[in-house]
């Protein structure tokens, strides 16, 4: 999928534009509330198109004497990956020096470049957009990414501008796996023991490795692909927007991966990012496993496995579903359990419940914990089937598809996992009216 990057001086309104684009794909995509999902890297539908956005805002040291080196590295990193850029600036306040600056390291690239003329609210600031064309960068399209006005042009511009994704002779039906997780536990470790050779750059330094390496590997009767995604290159220019680089080179991994791995260093433990990047994971529907790596390194006792996994457990909450395998990339002890468990997801995500057997058993379920009243009326859930797989999704026709809260959303999810597996796999349910006359007013 082609990358937009979105790059420019702070206080133009760069996550305004982000979150104007994204909006609608977003609400499109994701039928059950409560749904994690990271603003920083988005997926925009347009015409039948469909791109992935990344905001470089929000990554600027408060510290003066770094503030403008560290803008200039979003553009640096954008030129790196991005299909295209969007270059925002602010007709209010019109040309800055800052603006000048970035757009000097933009005209020296190939790399397509938009100019949007941002707080274009009313006709007079319309017409001062045109003073971004002495620029020199690109097209300029005056926006209100407030409220919406001239997006659908840009949007038209975007899509117009971005390569045209050529199709392989034949289908690739390989499992892709991505390795993802925080610096130096241990990806390029791991990617080097299943493969069995000194294919990424490994040393006791974070974020040593230059770019994320694609491998196959044939295992079995079965041909694999590995993404290792440390994903941080050691660029002169890059120094300050590592965080930002890291996110954006995993999520781009976890976007083109059938099952994701997250790996944790033992001795460290599960931290906010890691649970940030499953949840993440989970978000797009792909298998998930959590690898805790290093585990030669852990002092162990009876049950030492076990009080690990429940403490890691009780942080997931609602990823309970989720396995967890303890590992040792240096020794390579367990090391291939991560490609049977990945293996095993991959069928899951890929079966089909029978809708008898379906409605059976969650007719079943219903019967035994009812859903609670909505609006004074019961909640009637008629009938079950499964719409989709990779990944799988369960549509649930019923009389108040509004009346089915989340802890009963959960509960249907459970007696689904309880009875058909489905572990290491993101179940979307959708509940939709069953009749003309039920549809919710």
């Amino acid at each position: 999928m082609a990358l937009v990057a979105i790059v420019g001086r702070p206080n133009v309104g760069k996550s305004t534009l982000f979150n104007r684009l994204t909006e609608a794909r977003q609400a499109i995509v994701h039928d059950e509330p409560g749904v994690t999902r990271d603003r920083v890297y988005g997926d925009v539908e347009w015409t039948g198109h469909t791109f992935s956005l990344v905001d470089t805002g929000g990554f600027v040291p408060r510290s003066a004497d770094r503030f403008e080196a560290a803008i200039r590295e979003q553009v640096h990193i954008a030129l790196a990956e991005a299909d295209l850029i969007l270059f925002i600036g602010d007709v209010m306040t019109g040309i800055t020096d800052l603006d000048e600056e970035m757009a000097g390291l933009l005209r020296r690239t190939d790399t397509p470049v938009l100019v949007v003329a941002n707080k274009a609210d009313n006709e007079e600031r319309r017409w001062e957009a045109s003073t971004f064309w002495q620029l020199g960068i690109g097209d300029v399209f005056p926006v209100s990414a407030t409220n919406g006005t001239g997006t659908g042009e840009l949007l038209d511009a975007i899509v117009d501008a971005l390569p045209t994704e050529e199709a392989g002779p034949e289908q690739d039906d390989r499992l892709r796996i991505a390795i993802i997780g925080r610096p130096n536990v241990g990806k390029s470790s791991l990617t080097n023991a299943l493969l069995g050779e000194e294919r990424s750059i490994v040393t006791e330094v974070g974020g040593t490795t230059r770019d994320a390496v694609d491998a196959a590997l044939t295992y079995g009767d079965q041909e694999i692909v590995l993404v290792d995604t440390a994903g941080l290159r050691r660029r002169t220019k890059v120094t300050e927007n590592i965080e930002f680089y890291s996110t954006l080179r995993t999520q781009r991994a976890i976007e083109h991966c059938h099952v994701a791995v997250l790996l944790v260093d033992a001795t460290q433990g599960l931290e906010a990012q890691d649970i940030k990047v499953l949840k993440s994971a989970e978000e797009q529907r792909k298998g998930l496993i959590i690898a805790i790596n290093k585990w030669d390194l852990v002092e162990k006792e009876t049950n030492t496995a076990r009080d690990y996994a429940a403490l890691i457990r009780y942080r997931l909450q609602t990823l309970d579903y989720v396995p967890i395998l303890f590992i040792s990339a240096l020794t390579k002890k367990r090391v291939t359990q991560v490609l049977d468990v990945a293996l095993d997801i991959d069928r899951e995500r890929r079966s089909r419940v029978p809708t008898s057997t379906l409605n059976e058993v969650m007719q079943a379920a219903i019967e035994r914990y009812a859903p609670p009243t909505y609006r004074g009326q019961f909640v009637q859930i008629k009938y079950v089937t499964q719409v989709a797989i990779e990944p799988p999704v369960f549509a649930f026709f019923c009389n108040h598809p509004k009346g089915v809260k989340e802890s009963y959303r959960r509960y249907l999810e459970n007696q689904i996992r309880e009875h058909f597996g489905f572990v290491g796999v993101p179940l979307t349910l959708v509940f939709r009216a069953k009749s003309r006359e039920a549809v919710e007013e």
